[in-house]
């Protein structure tokens, strides 16, 4: 048998894997927007802390090192499901709030006449 990556879910179905997830374990009374922000903000520092002594050349090369990039793997994980279940509880398109930013920051930060696209 060979070894197939897996292909990669899309937002709908990391979503809906989540909820289910949650919904299993009966934790939806405790998924509140307080508490949401609060986890997102407690996995947000654990993923600073693997960078927090590192030289900014150290920081470049932290996924050349397997034990650190599993690490930082797993805390991007635990951002991304933590913010994903937040825009959940508050019906919060992600995709369409990263858009609207964007636009937003394009008007207010226009880049120097040499350097658009």
């Amino acid at each position: 048998m060979t070894d197939h990556p897996r292909p990669t879910p899309d937002l709908a179905a990391l979503r809906r894997r989540l909820a289910e997830f949650a919904a299993a374990r009966n934790w939806q009374p405790y998924h509140t927007p307080k508490n949401l922000a609060a986890a997102l903000s407690v996995e947000a520092s654990e993923l600073v802390e693997i960078f927090q002594w590192l030289t900014p050349e150290q920081s470049a090369r932290v996924m050349d090192d397997p034990g650190s990039a599993h690490r930082v793997r797993d805390e991007v994980a635990d951002v991304l499901a933590y913010l994903l279940q937040f825009c959940e509880v508050l019906g919060i398109d992600p995709l369409a709030a990263l858009d609207a930013k964007i636009d937003r920051n394009e008007s207010r930060f226009p880049a120097p006449d040499g350097n658009r696209e």
